[in-house]
């Protein structure tokens, strides 16, 4: 997967289109970005707590609808490599072969 913790992403597709965020955990075709995609999850009451809360969580987008942000234009590009001068491969955005 070309994409790792701690890329800065947008999203490119769906209800959250246009959100941008940083990737906090990679999964195996998926990323979960922090601030896109939340969801309500109803936590029941403890024993030591009477009340029961409502937490709201981010859940895992397709790597498909994420695009990199490309450091020179701030917009979404892909992700490719390159080697440099000393033959260590380095990850590029396609769009302005920027070093990421």
């Amino acid at each position: 997967m070309k994409l790792k913790t701690g890329d800065k992403v947008v999203v490119i597709a769906g209800s959250n289109k246009g959100k941008e965020g940083k990737i906090t955990k990679v999964l195996d075709n998926k990323v979960v970005v922090e601030g896109v995609n939340l969801r309500k999850r109803h936590l029941k009451p403890k024993n030591n707590n009477g009340t029961g809360e409502i937490v709201e969580t981010e859940a895992p987008i397709h790597v498909s609808n994420v695009g990199v942000i490309d450091p020179k234009s701030k917009k979404a590009s892909r992700v490719g490599f390159d080697v440099d001068k000393n033959g260590k491969k380095i990850r590029i955005a396609k769009k302005s072969h920027e070093k990421i």
